[in-house]
């Protein structure tokens, strides 16, 4: 049996749905379909899902980010995690060049833009 491929080996994005506050702690993440407010408690981790839209991969948004390899692991655990509820998705790179190119950008919410947290929230 072949084990399940890493969260980290994947191109992510952030979900449309889903809008970034950085915070002095990490940042908060809005999901305006289930009214869901999670947490990033680590301004690295922030930096990661910052990262997503143009990196190959997570790993690589991760070492773009300054994450040791020994934290990798941690970094894995909290991205399945961001998976699992919804809040990042698989981005097809092909695609997502294309969408990028075409001037529609990452999704709803600019992520870099702490204002579309709010405005979204009305």
């Amino acid at each position: 049996m072949t084990a399940p491929a890493s969260v980290l080996d994947r191109a992510w994005r952030l979900a449309p749905q889903v809008s970034v506050r950085p915070e002095r702690f990490g940042a908060l993440l809005y999901d305006f379909d289930t009214r869901r407010l999670s947490f990033l408690k680590d301004r690295r981790l922030l930096a990661v899902v910052e990262a997503l839209p143009t990196a190959p991969t997570a790993r690589q948004a991760c070492l773009d980010a300054g994450v040791p390899d020994e934290s990798l692991p941690a970094f894995d655990r909290a991205l399945a995690r961001l998976a699992e509820t919804n809040l990042i998705e698989p981005r097809d790179v092909a695609d997502e060049h294309d969408r990028t190119r075409s001037g529609l950008g990452i999704g709803r919410h600019d992520v870099t833009n702490p204002t579309h947290f709010a405005e979204g929230a009305r």
